[in-house]
């Protein structure tokens, strides 16, 4: 990132299926703090869930669903632009210019793509392999300089720097655009599945009980953590005692992470014991921590006009930035102004 650019932090989430612990500790909590640092643009990125079928009406709920998790989960309205991203039109067209600019090869080596994709690649959508060149417009439509994000989208945002960069060049605009960096979560941000501690926790998961969901009530969060797989030996003392047990291993980082302590000191609390009284202490934290964040959900989620009321107004302060650097982007590239 260049001195000249303004730091700016980008960041969003994708609309589709129940919201998780995951998504809460992965992202939302670690953004808290970034707003009293930087100017923040938390987006709900309801572009990229057409890459795969979703319902037209679950997609509009889902996006009022995921701007009500900001809010509840701690993003400032006030502080932090939310909206969703097919507010802006900026996103689109910067996409189309960058899709002009990217190369195949790049798009080649998306490693989630491939994933994602499997042996049925040839029935996927355009959109899926071109995921990232939008995910590089969402930052761009803003200058974004910092963009927090898991390890499995870390190579998305090093393609955006790539396209940025490209841009600069093939248009003899040096630093116009900045070279955004990706601000990986510590490891306690990544949360395994309950039923499998060596997959991440996910939304496509069959089974609802590999999840929390921040919309489960208090005796489904106690329910799940009571059945959460776990192995036969008490909870070591160190956290070399980790190694080889997953299941162990992500229920005491979830534990450390809702308490915010390291996972050190999580054991150096329940080193020794067995689960069963472990998870009586993780399901309590769980409820102290989550419950409130699901009832404040629960209340903006009911009045739909007020969530549309903000989604406009972080539309409108998106849209602020966006527009004047789209307009530079079409003079730089040659388009006739209107």
């Amino acid at each position: 990132m260049s001195a000249s650019h303004k730091p700016l932090v980008f960041s969003g989430m994708q609309p589709t299926g129940n919201i998780h612990l995951g998504n809460y500790l992965g992202a939302i909590k670690n953004w808290i703090p970034m707003q009293k640092e930087k100017p923040c643009i938390f987006c709900v990125v309801d572009m990229h869930s057409l890459t795969v079928w979703v319902e037209p009406k679950e997609l509009r709920d889902n996006t009022r669903m995921i701007a009500a998790a900001y809010i509840a989960g701690g993003i400032d309205p006030k502080l932090s632009a939310i909206f969703p991203q097919s507010a802006v039109p900026a996103h689109a067209e910067l996409a189309w210019i960058f899709s002009c600019v990217a190369r195949i090869g790049w798009l080649n080596r998306m490693t989630q793509f491939k994933e994602k994709a499997g042996k049925n690649r040839e029935a996927m959508s355009v959109g899926l392999y071109a995921y990232p060149v939008l995910m590089a417009a969402d930052i761009l439509a803003y200058k974004g300089t910092h963009v927090p994000v898991g390890d499995d989208q870390k190579q998305h945002v090093e393609l955006a720097r790539d396209i940025a960069q490209k841009f600069n060049n093939d248009f003899a605009v040096p630093d116009f655009f900045p070279l955004p960096e990706p601000m990986i979560m510590g490891p306690a941000a990544r949360v395994m599945s309950l039923r499998d501690g060596k997959a991440k926790m996910s939304k496509s998961d069959p089974s609802d009980y590999s999840r929390i969901n921040l919309l489960d009530d208090n005796d489904t969060l106690v329910q799940k953590i009571k059945k959460a797989r776990t192995d036969p030996e008490p909870l070591p003392h160190a956290l070399e005692g980790l190694d080889e047990r997953p299941e162990a291993s992500n229920l005491i980082g979830i534990y450390a992470a809702l308490a915010d302590i390291s996972k050190a000191q999580a054991l150096s609390r329940f080193g020794g014991q067995q689960f069963s009284t472990f998870k009586n202490d993780l399901a309590e934290l769980l409820v102290e921590k989550i419950g409130p964040i699901r009832d404040e959900m629960k209340r903006l989620m009911s009045d739909t006009a007020n969530i549309d009321r903000l989604l406009m107004e972080g539309t409108e302060r998106a849209e602020a930035i966006a527009n004047p650097i789209l307009k530079q982007v079409k003079e730089i590239v040659g388009f006739v102004a209107r």
